[in-house]
């Protein structure tokens, strides 16, 4: 089974007017997720905005899908392969989408209503599904659909992240990048226990979980010296005395740890654990230590990011392939990589100079017109990625070797 030049030019230009029609309604719903930013857990509107959309274009909805409130799934096509698009909505605190999630959802939803009305148009055997993944900045919501069997039968999954055009200083003039390597990330949290004592009275009768705690985030600074370039910890305090007079018996701290595969992240975490609990030991508290929220490294797949970039090429966008440069970021689409071929894409919005995601001026830029058509040619795009893995054996048989292969190489 094997797509001509030909019939996928045809296919691009059915795609091109399915979407054109909808083009309005689209903008519309970018415009509910955008200017009604919800977060991990809680995107009640979007999950409805989104829902109701789809249902008005007669596809059946699975609503609150597997065990999460705010995820959704929704089919299109019979037999055949299974392309899966995630549709992410879930903004920051404060700040809103100022990590353009609302154009995430906005791609994705052109992409299976493209592959959808081409599935129908041509006849051909194959299902699209869009999903809903809510919770990727807090909360690792792609993890819990894993676990609750949601990527299961999944043959390809595709999705693209908007950032600035200049993601990288060395990357030239292009529009975006087809394949970007992502930090894996583990959140640590940890609980120091002691003994309370009066501070002025009798302070040697106590055991200071603020010690504790000073101590290890000091036992990871001096870490800090042998950490690799793209390697990154950070820290919160969580629980900390509001008085100065007792020796506090109880403390909290939250740690994220990064680095750029999932091999040398648990080397690190085995380090900062060792540092928290040298902590623990150095003042005599106890310590509670609990690993959790494990986002992947992201695992590329050449002839997705290669086709990703012939599509977009079609439509007059210049994509990188791939850039070997790790993006210090981390998301829970690397779990998905570790279980089927997946395409994670960045593709490039117009921002003012210097500005990245998590930037209140990011977020202002996502809400605009031509970030909204930048998302919607990506969802063309992901669309005939969608097509080519459904109607050629080779493509998908390669896709699926590459796949294989990446994730059998040792780091």
């Amino acid at each position: 089974m094997s797509a001509s030049p030909a019939q996928i030019e045809d296919v691009r230009v059915a795609v091109d007017a399915a979407i054109d029609e909808l083009h309005e309604s689209l903008r519309k719903i970018n415009h509910e997720i955008y200017s009604n930013p919800e977060l991990a857990f809680e995107e009640h509107h979007a999950h409805d905005t989104i829902c109701s959309f789809l249902e008005k274009q007669g596809f059946t909805v699975n609503r609150h899908a597997f065990g999460l409130k705010t995820s959704f799934e929704a089919f299109s096509g019979s037999g055949g392969r299974l392309v899966n698009f995630n549709a992410e909505y879930d903004a920051l605190p404060g700040i809103g989408h100022a990590c353009g999630h609302n154009l995430i959802a906005t791609s994705s939803i052109t992409a299976f209503l493209a592959l959808s009305a081409a599935l129908k148009k041509f006849g051909i055997p194959g299902r699209a599904r869009l999903l809903g993944t809510p919770a990727e900045e807090n909360g690792g919501g792609k993890a819990l659909l894993i676990d609750a069997g949601a990527f299961k039968d999944v043959d390809i999954c595709l999705m693209a992240h908007s950032g600035p055009k200049k993601l990288f200083p060395n990357q030239g003039d292009a529009d975006g990048i087809a394949g970007a390597l992502m930090n894996a990330r583990k959140n640590i949290h940890c609980e120091f226990t002691g003994k309370g004592a009066h501070a002025g009275g009798n302070p040697w009768d106590g055991i200071n979980a603020l010690d504790a705690l000073v101590t290890s985030y000091n036992n990871v600074a001096v870490l800090r010296q042998q950490l690799l370039p793209d390697d990154r910890v950070h820290c919160a305090f969580m629980d900390t005395p509001k008085i100065a007079n007792v020796i506090p018996s109880h403390t909290k701290a939250f740690w994220q740890v990064r680095s750029p595969s999932l091999t040398t992240l648990n080397h690190l975490v085995t380090k900062v654990r060792n540092c928290i609990e040298a902590g623990a030991l150095a003042t005599g508290c106890t310590v509670k230590i609990t690993e959790n929220e494990l986002y992947t490294d992201v695992r590329l797949n050449d002839i997705l990011c290669e086709r990703y970039q012939i599509h977009m090429g079609e439509y007059g966008r210049k994509v990188l392939k791939r850039h070997d440069k790790v993006l210090t970021a981390s998301s829970d689409i690397g779990n998905v990589s570790y279980v089927t071929p997946t395409l994670h894409t960045m593709f490039g919005i117009p921002t003012p100079d210097k500005v990245f995601p998590h930037h209140p001026d990011f977020a202002a830029s996502a809400g605009t017109d031509e970030a909204h058509t930048e998302a919607v040619v990506v969802g063309k795009s992901l669309a005939l990625i969608g097509w080519d893995m459904l109607t050629d054996d080779t493509l998908f048989e390669t896709a699926h070797r590459q796949w294989k292969d990446e994730i059998a190489r040792d780091d």
